[in-house]
């Protein structure tokens, strides 16, 4: 048998497992690095949290990113080029993080990597007949596995797409093996680039558990805050749009859109809802340019009642638990929205179930890992639109 092989076999049949879980967003604010213990698998999964850090990038690691990412059009030869690269700086970042924390490769099982959404592609977004859906995420994991000397999984939405899914979003997996609960109707709210949930009913058999992009998160209010205010990244407690007043022509242009009214659930990304979208709708209101500050408090706005209506519509008259995490759970002038139109739910942070929220994605990614190494995907209840039950994650080795 090959070492190599030998070895996955006796850590899938260990009883507990090493993992770092990392995530990095459309946001671009950092790499996310979850040392995780996890024992066991499936609705078993017992997940402590040991360590976690977000890796700041530079300004270097921005710009290369974001001049292939979201594109119709790109470098193929930067493309290429960035495939390898990425992965070159997430496993530096790696191994900081072990020797900061005091450990060696050798006390890590597995690396789960999400990798760098350049572009996501549902056939509800392209409408190319010929074609399904698409999605690209870079950042190589053999590079990984041997700049790290661990063992990898990564390229984790392929399989999704290739089992009939959309490729996103990936976290109701993860959501449904630790914060399921009989006794009331849970939603993991995740506040990215794009804003997703994952609606987990008291009754996991019921055929209507799934998870669903909303619209836009951050993305556009990050955007405008990086286009127009230099060394800003994003509009850090809701300084900007606090000071503002919603343009109400802008807003009703903003919502003016058909994947808003397509049903759950469906995936979005940043190739919709970016600068574009906003000058397009900025043209159909035909109206006078508002001020930096009315044009924040208006983005803030329509990421609001995007996510709000979603939740609404899947959450009725029902209690509910909705646990937040992402980015957008640090705005205050979103938060306040959500808290006020939603109000049958009650809002709770992660780290009610010991899971810090800025690191929940990352921490998903490591339990996947898991469950492609040691579970069984059969335990997903069947007939779930968008949710195939398979494994996930392509397996790179060291050496």
């Amino acid at each position: 048998m090959n070492s190599n092989v030998k070895k996955l076999a006796q850590l899938a049949a260990k009883q507990k497992r090493t993992i770092i879980g990392l995530m990095s967003g459309t946001s671009l604010d950092g790499l996310d690095v979850a040392l995780c213990t996890i024992e066991g698998s499936g609705l078993q999964t017992k997940l402590s949290l040991s360590n976690f850090e977000t890796v700041a990038y530079d300004q270097d690691f921005r710009d290369e990113v974001r001049s292939v990412f979201s594109k119709e059009t790109v470098n193929l030869q930067k493309l290429c080029l960035l495939n390898e690269w990425i992965a070159g700086k997430h496993a530096k970042m790696i191994n900081d993080c072990l020797a900061k924390w005091n450990m060696t490769a050798a006390e890590v099982d597995l690396i789960a990597s999400h990798g760098q959404t350049i572009y996501h592609a549902p056939y509800s977004l392209h409408g190319l007949k010929k074609f399904g859906n698409g999605t690209l995420q870079i950042g190589d994991g053999d590079h990984l596995a041997v700049s790290t000397g661990i063992i990898t999984l990564s390229d984790f939405r392929q399989k999704h797409l290739a089992a009939g899914g959309e490729g996103a979003p990936l976290a109701a997996y993860g959501d449904f093996i630790l914060f399921s609960d009989d006794s009331t109707n849970v939603v993991l709210l995740n506040i990215g680039g794009i804003a997703n949930f994952t609606f987990l009913p008291k009754n996991a058999e019921s055929g209507i558990m799934f998870s669903s992009d909303t619209g836009p998160g951050n993305t556009m209010m990050d955007g405008f805050m990086q286009d127009h205010f230099k060394g800003k990244h994003y509009d850090d407690d809701a300084t900007l749009g606090r000071q503002g007043t919603v343009s109400h022509p802008l807003l009703q242009a903003l919502l003016a859109n058909n994947f808003l009214k397509q049903p759950l659930p469906k995936t979005t990304g940043p190739e919709l809802f970016n600068a574009a979208y906003l000058e397009e709708a900025l043209k159909r209101a035909a109206i006078l340019r508002p001020k930096d500050a009315d044009l924040m408090t208006t983005l803030n706005r329509f990421s609001a009642i995007t996510i709000a209506d979603a939740l609404n519509n899947v959450i009725k008259e029902e209690p509910c638990k909705i646990y937040v995490s992402g980015g957008g759970m640090h705005n205050p002038l979103l938060m306040d929205y959500l808290k006020q139109h939603v109000k049958t739910a009650s809002f709770h942070s992660t780290a009610e179930k010991d899971i810090n929220p800025d690191a929940k994605e990352a921490v998903l990614f490591a339990v996947l890992a898991n469950e492609a190494v040691a579970g069984n995907p059969l335990l997903i209840p069947t007939s779930l639109e968008n949710f195939p039950a398979v494994s996930m994650g392509k397996i790179s080795f060291p050496e």
